[in-house]
């Protein structure tokens, strides 16, 4: 099992959003990158949802529950998505901050390649950042 984040500006679509559908579509992805993260997830693997913009913090934890497929809102058809499943809200969310201030987590991708939507977290990291909000990995 592989682990993630993707990141979601929450006046667009918030972890709210995200448990009163329960299972979701991760649509809109133009990145190449994180294309190619989406394209590289299993079902199964958890993922953490990250509020991107003002908030800038991990908010929860999902699951891969539909591998990559193509995304219709795509007119050129080179992109894709994946369905997520809300799992649990963490206990307490883990800033951006919070993260930059732990010195295990200075080679997370999302320290190092902060613009980029969709991320692979290695195993070590999501252990930390779950202890952080004191949530169960």
């Amino acid at each position: 099992m592989a682990h993630w984040l993707m990141k979601s500006e929450p006046g667009t679509w918030s972890w709210e959003d995200h448990v009163k559908a329960g299972s979701a579509e991760w649509d809109g992805v133009r990145n190449y990158q994180a294309a190619n993260n989406m394209k590289a997830m299993k079902i199964g693997d958890l993922v953490f949802f990250y509020h991107s913009v003002n908030e800038k913090q991990v908010v929860g934890i999902a699951e891969v529950v539909k591998e990559y497929y193509p995304d219709p809102t795509d007119a050129s058809g080179r992109f894709g998505m994946v369905d997520i499943k809300a799992i649990r809200p963490m206990v307490k969310p883990v800033t951006l901050a919070d993260i930059k201030a732990e010195p295990k987590l200075s080679e997370l991708a999302l320290v190092r390649q902060s613009r980029l939507s969709v991320l692979p977290v290695k195993p070590a990291e999501w252990k930390i950042i779950c202890a952080m909000g004191d949530t169960d990995p």
